[in-house]
């Protein structure tokens, strides 16, 4: 049966990977995001332009809905607070209450791995790894307050709710990882000596998860409440995974090493210039992305495997072709 789903940030990489797997089953589609978007008009999707920050356009897109999917977040490492805040915390805040006021039956929030993020090595670990006392980045810091704000008032009873983790999401469109990986291929150097392993996760299977999140949510309120992380299940050394874009890319493999503690330093160097001469563009190393390249990271999916009913749908290595085929073609 059709449902009415509200997807926030519906034009984002994600969020339209979401929308276009909605709108193939048949369901009813409203997106909010700040701008509109050519592609979603095609497949019939209903677009509301708003900030979310401003309570009025949320609470009325939420109006009637079935369910609401969040995935609409300002990403990244470097920038100010407020600029993280107002769609990440105040965002959520008000999807939250609109939920609330229109007793919307399922709300699946999108997070990250990174909320829990400490410096150190993250190998296997599931839901129950705490947050850190400190938070490295306005975007970890302000991402786990909004993930905290909905498991608060999921566990309270006053919305229906789970928290999807995906890491490092990629694929065709991706205009973060990928982007990234490409632009800085000639200065790219593998920092520190060990393969550390890291997961990541295609980005027609994070879409995936998220459906199905809803539609379990839907069938069992119990989850309610609950977080979830979902990837792959494929950990590789995090050099093979970079190195598998830039082939795909058409480049050459990072070759160069640098310690891991001389790349941290380079990082807490360009944050302290950056700050002083007040330059908003994101330096080239910080010290949070030196301790991500330094560190393993790959989670234990079996919550969301058995809740969820999960498993990825393709291989790093069948995404990487096709991610090749739409570099090709761009």
């Amino acid at each position: 049966m059709a449902k009415n789903i509200l997807v926030t940030g519906g034009g984002g990489f994600l969020g339209s990977a979401i929308v276009r797997q909605l709108t193939a089953r048949g369901d009813r589609v409203t997106t909010i995001s700040r701008s509109l978007y050519p592609e979603l008009s095609a497949l019939g999707v209903k677009q509301i332009q708003a900030d979310l920050s401003t309570p009025g356009p949320v609470e009325a897109a939420c109006n009637g809905m079935d369910v609401v999917i969040h995935t609409a977040a300002k990403p990244g490492v470097w920038g100010k607070f407020d600029d993280y805040y107002r769609p990440n915390v105040l965002g959520t805040k008000n999807v939250v209450a609109a939920c609330k006021k229109h007793q919307v039956p399922v709300l699946v929030h999108t997070s990250s791995p990174s909320v829990i993020f400490d410096g150190t090595d993250m190998e296997g670990i599931n839901e129950s790894y705490p947050y850190p006392s400190r938070f490295a980045t306005h975007y970890t810091k302000t991402k786990a307050e909004a993930e905290q704000l909905v498991r608060a008032e999921a566990k309270a009873g006053a919305i229906c709710a789970v928290v999807l983790r995906p890491h490092l999401i990629w694929g065709p469109g991706d205009p973060h990882l990928v982007p990234r990986v490409i632009a800085r291929a000639k200065k790219l150097v593998k920092v520190g000596s060990r393969d550390n392993l890291v997961d990541t996760i295609y980005i027609d299977d994070a879409a995936n998860a998220h459906v199905l999140a809803a539609d379990r949510l839907a069938e069992n309120p119990g989850l309610s409440g609950r977080v979830y992380f979902i990837s792959q299940d494929q950990p590789i050394p995090m050099y093979e995974m970079l190195n598998g874009i830039l082939a795909a890319a058409g480049l050459p493999p990072v070759t160069k090493t640098l310690p891991a503690g001389v790349v941290w330093c380079v990082g807490a160097l360009l944050e302290a210039g950056y700050k002083t001469l007040d330059i908003q563009a994101e330096p080239p190393m910080t010290r949070f992305v030196a301790k991500e390249l330094a560190t393993a990271h790959w989670f234990d999916i079996r919550a969301a495997k058995k809740d969820l009913g999960y498993s990825p749908g393709i291989t790093v290595e069948e995404g990487l072709e096709r991610l090749a085929e739409w570099l090709r073609q761009q």
